[in-house]
């Protein structure tokens, strides 16, 4: 079992940077991988940034080269830092972990961009 905490979330301007925090119940160090997805009103559940315990790292299309994703294994946390955002950037935001066979999911942060 992995519970994932997110904090960070809130208002930003466009043109703006917010960071994204997301802690783990358990070290990260041995998860599979773990990032972050997002859901914008009306759409699906996408892909922001996911590190893989390979040393692999994904980003969706729509954030690649604005975003970063950071692992701080001493922590058990994870960070996105967000720069440059867009207001279609505007979405709960979601960590995501995968652990043996399972996948789990941290309640959401909401992040919400003005033009």
């Amino acid at each position: 079992q992995v519970q994932l905490v997110e904090s960070g979330g809130g208002l930003v301007q466009a043109g703006g940077s917010l960071n994204l925090s997301c802690t783990a119940s358990r070290s990260i160090f041995g998860l599979n991988s773990v990032g972050w997805y997002r859901q914008a009103p009306g759409k699906e559940r996408e892909l922001v940034a996911q590190t893989r315990i390979s040393g692999r790292i994904r980003y969706g299309d729509s954030v690649s080269g604005r975003f970063t994703i950071v692992r701080d294994n001493a922590k058990d946390t994870v960070h996105l830092q967000m720069s440059r955002v867009k207001p279609e950037d505007t979405a709960i935001y979601y960590c995501n972990a995968e652990f043996l066979t399972h996948e789990y999911w941290g309640q959401g942060t909401q992040v919400t961009v003005s033009p």
